[in-house]
């Protein structure tokens, strides 16, 4: 006759650790298992069924604490690289040859250039045109004023033409660097992102780059009477998270632009492919 195994007090505490909390022993459950974690670079993957009393993870408690809704996704240390169709690969090839300034990804393509409105070139011009008018006036008068003058010292002819010539060089080389800046402003949109190549001045450039899937909002604006004849206005997106917004003036057409802008939103969003 074999002797009975004395049940064990489980409220017994088995040892202590070094703070002197005390360690219990809790023995494995039959026809309960145990709860399984898959093995990924992230403490928790997925939420167990169960946890054993103080016998859990302690990081599975603080990440529990801090993400309570958070699944996270197993990935493979050596991920296979997705297949490219050859009709995507040719865009892809031919949007490369076209915007070579532009760092495209795998398999991405520009859709849409915008490109500003040739009237914000008119403001520009006409100052520039302007100012050399003035000046050449003021060539052309100059030895009437120099003969009516009560200074006894007056600059020669040949040398206000000398200091015109340069002030007109100067007023035409201003004109153009504006025009230059005004036109290296561009706004693209892919088959993943959008793009906006901002030139505030000519040695200052920046660039702006936002997934099609952050996007929250695209709208645009066109005040005032001149803006609704010459049919141009403000593209405006607005991203989620912090909320940042991005502006483009001056665009040809914005109710078509935004258009096509929000149907690529709504097809990268869904899953779909986006159309050209």
């Amino acid at each position: 006759m074999n002797p009975q195994t004395p049940s064990e007090d489980l409220t017994q505490p088995v040892a202590y650790d070094a703070d002197g909390r005390p360690l219990y022993h809790h023995p494995p459950q039959t026809g309960r298992p145990a709860p399984v974690v898959a093995q990924t670079n992230s403490h928790v993957t997925t939420r167990p069924g169960i946890i054993d009393g103080e016998n859990f993870d302690p990081r599975l408690r603080s990440q529990y604490a801090n993400e309570p809704q958070v699944v996270h996704v197993a990935r493979e240390i050596d991920p296979k690289p997705f297949t490219i169709s050859d009709e995507l690969k040719k865009k892809h090839e031919k949007s490369v040859q076209q915007y070579p300034n532009l760092n495209l990804s795998e398999g991405e393509y520009v859709i849409l250039d915008i490109k500003r409105h040739p009237i914000g070139m008119l403001i520009p011009a006409i100052v520039s045109i302007f100012l050399v008018v003035i000046i050449m006036i003021f060539v052309l008068f100059y030895p009437s004023i120099a003969r009516d003058s009560i200074l006894p010292i007056m600059p020669s002819v040949t040398d206000i033409f000398g200091v015109a010539m340069l002030l007109i060089g100067l007023v035409v080389l201003g004109g153009a660097v504006s025009l230059w800046i005004y036109l290296q402003n561009q706004f693209f949109m892919t088959n993943e992102s959008v793009i906006q190549e901002i030139q505030e001045s000519l040695f200052s450039r920046r660039e702006q780059t936002v997934s099609l899937g952050s996007i929250e909002d695209a709208s645009f604006r066109q005040s005032g009477i001149i803006q609704t004849i010459f049919n141009y206005g403000t593209i405006r997106l607005s991203t989620e998270g912090e909320e940042t917004t991005y502006r483009f003036h001056f665009v040809a057409n914005p109710r078509e632009q935004i258009a096509i802008i929000n149907n690529a939103i709504e097809d990268f969003k869904n899953g779909r492919p986006v159309d050209d």
